[in-house]
């Protein structure tokens, strides 16, 4: 076993500033952020480990480039004590006290004599050993293995090679910057030899430039190469061009975060220009052009104070053109025959109601065990028309949605744009005239669609997203694909939490296990899903964890609401607000222990729990007064958890934290005469049951 130690010397205080850049061809730009990321990471973690970290790492990154600049890197990392561990000295030395083969084998190995060996004495027994200090290497000997341990261990799906090298990278290789102090690091790099020359813009200082020191680098790039290095500063430059650019058309730009980051990893050296295009195009769906817009093109769309398109863009070009009015004209000629085929298709499809389109559903496998999109359709209009009347709303619009629901799907132009389903939907219910209900039901059911998005705001729509979520939830189960590790293909996971946020974010008061019966009652004929319901019910809950634990909810409150296995999602929010509130009353602790106690107790009777309280057989004055402070409360808390008002129920239990602490220091519940002790269990189990009206309050912690 060998060991070391760092023992500091004069040369390791001495320091330097480390730059590493990989030139390449263009960069994956959804990938850039996470290769950038994870680079850096690998350099910050590959000098720690190797003794010489830096005072601060920075990360740079464009289109052409990844780098890490790391100040006040160590010349050489600190000198170390090696100790070696040997044999033991029992084995070491035979009875006459000569070494052995194993001791002299030992010394052999470290290039001494048996003689100049140690002895090492621990608590599990005494060994030879062999203590030398070892020089630390100088630190550019090490930062090769370092930076490229760090590339090895890039995200990178799938490498590729160029040339006749057996080189491997995400993109081919140009040039490798590699300087420790003035320094260039010796070393070949992804074959590409490191040396001191960068490369500025493609177009705008194609040449070479020359890097004298690292913290020199990025401000050279800027100045002279015309390339922002700083992902972060690059982005707040296109944020501040595109907001200007949009404020002078009298507008405001759509710039969500993933298409900011995306054009950000496009650009080296960012440009924000305007362009615009014919009004007419305004009478399709602005969703649709939108789409197009920001997919197609990395275009930012530009609206009114109203949110509505106004016939503008901002694009972001990689260079400052001498003819920007030629590169306008490019941008705007590339996207008219996009919105000429957005219109076509908006005329084109509303020559025939959805409503004729539901036979064509039939010839469309939703999958393959659960049949057409058509048997998906019936499923739902007989479990939204259902969830309509649960919920108190119009049980015919719901079951007309649900019949609309995948009409769109036939459409051209979700065929031509899968995300606008159900946002086509809705104008094309409108525009036949279905109730605003139905139409806007259309693009509802698919809410949320991510996390933090809205759910559902109207109740037809609510009715629907629910029974779209439930019929994939049971019937995808019963089809044997449930979720396994990172494989979720039905999304089920999304549809869980989906479905329990519908619930308790819009208040709804519905019984969940009760409609996944319903749901699994509605594939008969295709899968036997009863068996299931159970599993997809437990398996809901369990998206909560995650829901509430967002929210500030404890995990052992969740646990304890979650043992009485609530089945109306809303009324589980309500107990769950009420056990968090009833946690901070002074009396809490002390009863959460009691109920624990209790819980003990009672789990070790053997056979049937007594039931049966009888008054005579009272002996102490302290289970008298526990039973009679239990019969008030009982009458008065029961109304309130009727009603589901939790929270003033428990708090009105937690007057009984003095009789039942009374009780137990005056009291041998597991009394030798038999009648004695049924009693009092039955008045422990009496108890216990007022508290499990709300929650398992044992499991607090």
């Amino acid at each position: 076993m060998t060991t070391s130690h760092l023992t500091p010397d004069a040369s390791s205080l001495t320091t330097r500033d480390f730059l590493v850049e990989i030139g390449t061809e263009e960069l994956p730009p959804k990938a850039l952020p996470l290769l950038a990321r994870a680079f850096t990471e690998g350099v910050t973690k590959g000098l720690a480990e190797a003794g010489i970290a830096a005072s601060l790492v920075q990360s740079f990154c464009t289109p052409r480039r990844l780098a890490v600049f790391a100040a006040g890197v160590p010349l050489r990392q600190a000198d170390q004590m090696v100790e070696r561990r040997g044999p033991a000295l029992k084995a070491a030395f035979d009875d006459e006290g000569n070494p052995t083969k194993a001791a002299m084998g030992f010394a052999q190995s470290c290039g001494v004599s048996v003689h100049e060996l140690e002895k090492l004495e621990t608590d599990k027994g005494a060994w030879l050993a062999w203590r030398t200090e070892q020089a630390g290497k100088p630190t550019t000997e090490i930062l090769p293995d370092i930076v490229e341990q760090a590339l090895a261990a890039l995200p990178i799906p799938k490498r590729m090679r160029w040339g006749a090298g057996e080189a491997e990278f995400v993109r081919p290789v140009h040039w490798v910057v590699m300087l420790h102090g003035e320094e260039v690091v010796p070393c070949s790099i992804l074959g590409v030899t490191a040396g001191r020359e960068t490369r500025g813009h493609r177009f705008h200082h194609p040449h070479p430039l020359h890097v004298t020191e690292p913290a020199a680098w990025a401000p050279m790039l800027e100045t002279e190469g015309r390339v922002m290095p700083d992902f972060a500063a690059r982005r707040e430059a296109i944020l501040g061009q595109v907001q200007e650019a949009a404020a002078q058309l009298g507008g405001r730009a759509i710039m969500p975060e993933s298409l900011l980051d995306e054009v950000t990893a496009l650009v080296e050296w960012p440009s924000a220009l305007a362009g615009h295009f014919e009004t007419r195009f305004l009478d399709v769906p602005q969703e649709a052009l939108i789409t197009t817009m920001q997919d197609n093109q990395k275009y930012f769309p530009v609206v009114d104070a109203n949110g509505r398109l106004m016939p503008h863009f901002v694009t972001v070009c990689n260079i400052e053109s001498r003819e920007p009015d030629r590169v306008r004209e490019g941008n705007e000629r590339v996207i008219r025959p996009r919105f000429s085929d957005a219109e076509f298709f908006w005329n084109q499809d509303r020559k025939q109601p959805l409503a004729a389109r539901v036979e064509a559903l039939k010839t469309v496998v939703f999958q393959q065990k659960l049949g057409t999109l058509y048997d998906k359709t019936l499923r739902l209009q007989r479990l939204a028309g259902e969830i309509a009347e649960a919920i108190g709303i119009d049980r015919a619009q719901a079951e007309r949605a649900a019949e609309l629901s995948k009409c769109d799907l036939q459409s051209s132009m979700v065929f031509e744009f899968p995300e606008l389903q159900g946002v086509m939907g809705r104008y094309y219910a409108l525009h036949d005239r279905e109730p605003a209900d139905v139409a806007w039901a259309l693009e509802e059911q698919y809410m949320p669609r991510f996390a933090g998005d809205d759910t559902p705001a109207r109740g037809t729509g609510q009715a629907l997203a629910l029974a779209e979520r439930l019929d994939t939830l049971v019937g995808i189960f019963a089809a044997g694909m449930k979720p396994t590790g990172d494989k979720d293909p039905y999304g089920l996971r999304r549809a869980a939490l989906g479905a329990v946020r519908i619930v308790i974010e819009r208040g709804l008061d519905v019984d969940l296990e009760a409609l996944l019966k319903s749901a699994a009652a509605g594939l008969a004929g295709k899968v036997d899903a009863m068996p299931c319901v159970d599993e997809v019910f437990d398996f809901v809950m369990e998206r909560l964890r995650g829901y509430f634990a967002d929210q500030g909810i404890a995990h052992d409150v969740l646990d304890a609401v979650l043992a009485r296995r609530p089945t109306r999602p809303l009324d589980l929010a309500r107990r769950l607000r009420a056990v968090t509130a009833f946690r901070g009353l002074p009396e809490a602790e002390s009863l959460a222990a009691a109920h624990k106690r209790i819980h003990n107790i009672l789990k070790k009777v053997e056979g049937a729990l007594p039931e049966t309280i009888d008054t005579t057989h009272f002996a102490e004055t302290a289970e008298r007064e526990l039973y009679a402070r239990i019969e008030t409360l009982a009458a008065q808390v029961g109304p309130l958890f009727d009603d589901g008002d939790y929270e003033a129920g428990l708090t009105a239990l937690a007057a009984l934290r003095m009789p039942v602490d009374a009780f137990f220091d005056h009291v041998m519940v597991m009394a030798e005469d038999p009648a004695l002790r049924d009693n009092r269990l039955a008045l422990l189990n009496r108890l216990s049951a007022l508290f499990l009206r709300v929650a398992d309050l044992s499991r607090l912690q």
